[in-house]
């Protein structure tokens, strides 16, 4: 009896180190298993590690790669060999198509937060094609272009044949610099190929910069000029006028699309700076203009709201508004002649 108790003992008292052994050793594969799901999620269920990527341009500083077809947060996103967010394209517009370049920044875009099915661009090809005539919109934007970034997309790529083209500017856009390849495989949101890790994506791209921007001090952030900003609204005017010449070139009408930030329109409208500076020019050019700002200044504060997404960028919802102030204007005005069956390049 004795000898059983001891022996019991014995075998309790070597069977509990090794319980904490195996607690010990089961640490690393529950934190690998705990990596991997982590991973996989991100990558599947978000399209991490898959994002949109970039390229150095000497023309337009920088662009998206050509020929790209993804999946992020759910949405879809296609560029074509030309860079612009639509399906591919032939360069030599068919004889039965109506096609209109749009070319803009990242509101024209949408960024990954957009279906493909519902930026402005695809939204306007859908409106205009249901009254019968065969439309093609073209997205040629990015994000933070500037004026002098269209006007270098133009320049290396052409109108591609359009019946007319529309230039997308923003109240951002009328003092921003012409943004330059610096950025791009340097800033995470410029990538120029995949990361390893849809983890390493999450960190680096979403993270840590909030995380720096949080504790960023407003005297760290850059302040620009007013000498600056008026030398670079300037300068952006003439890099417009310079767009007109080559769109006008070839005898294609053109429209300015001004798109307002949400501030200019909430909590109450306000005129942004240099506004009324750039309407003037665009009347002096006789450029017709669709002014979102203004339309929208006469809605309902939240009906204005539901419209964006940020600061800047408009959702789903906006994108159909200003997808239908376009079309409006485009089949309005008797220069454009879109909407009507006889098509002619």
């Amino acid at each position: 009896m004795v000898k059983s108790i001891i022996s019991n003992q014995s075998k309790q008292s070597n069977f509990i180190p090794t319980i904490k052994l195996l607690r010990q050793y089961w640490i690393f594969p529950s934190i690998g298993a705990t990596i991997l799901i982590l991973e996989l999620t991100l990558r599947f269920a978000f399209g991490l590690g898959n994002p949109p990527l970039s390229q150095a341009d000497s023309d337009t500083g920088y662009r998206f790669q050509p020929n790209q077809k993804i999946t992020r947060f759910g949405k879809k996103i296609e560029y074509n060999q030309y860079s612009q967010r639509s399906e591919p394209i032939n360069p030599q517009k068919p004889q039965e198509v109506s096609r209109i370049l749009v070319i803009g920044d990242s509101v024209t875009n949408g960024g990954s937060p957009t279906n493909q099915t519902q930026t402005i661009t695809e939204q306007l090809e859908s409106k205009l094609s249901s009254i019968g005539v065969n439309f093609e919109v073209l997205n040629a934007s990015a994000g933070s272009w500037g004026i002098g970034n269209q006007l270098g997309y133009l320049r290396k790529f052409g109108t591609f044949e359009s019946n007319a083209v529309v230039i997308q500017i923003g109240t951002h856009d009328l003092t921003q610099p012409t943004s330059t390849s610096e950025r791009v495989g340097r800033n995470p949101n410029y990538p120029t190929h995949p990361p390893l890790l849809a983890t390493q994506e999450l960190i680096t791209r979403y993270i840590l910069p909030r995380l720096f921007k949080a504790l960023k001090s407003d005297s760290e952030i850059p302040q620009v000029s007013k000498t600056e900003r008026e030398q670079q609204f300037q300068q952006n005017i003439r890099s417009l006028k310079t767009m007109v010449s080559l769109i006008r070139a070839k005898q294609i009408p053109l429209i300015v699309l001004f798109t307002p930030s949400r501030a200019d329109l909430i909590p109450t409208p306000n005129t942004p700076k240099y506004k009324s500076e750039f309407i003037q020019v665009l009347q002096q050019l006789q450029i017709p203009v669709v002014d979102a700002h203004t339309i929208w200044s006469k809605l309902p504060v939240a009906t204005v709201k539901s419209y964006y997404r940020d600061k800047v960028h408009f959702n789903e919802v906006g994108n159909q508004a200003i997808a239908d102030l376009l079309s409006k204007k485009l089949c309005d005005n008797s220069e454009f002649k879109l909407c009507s069956q006889n098509i002619t390049n």
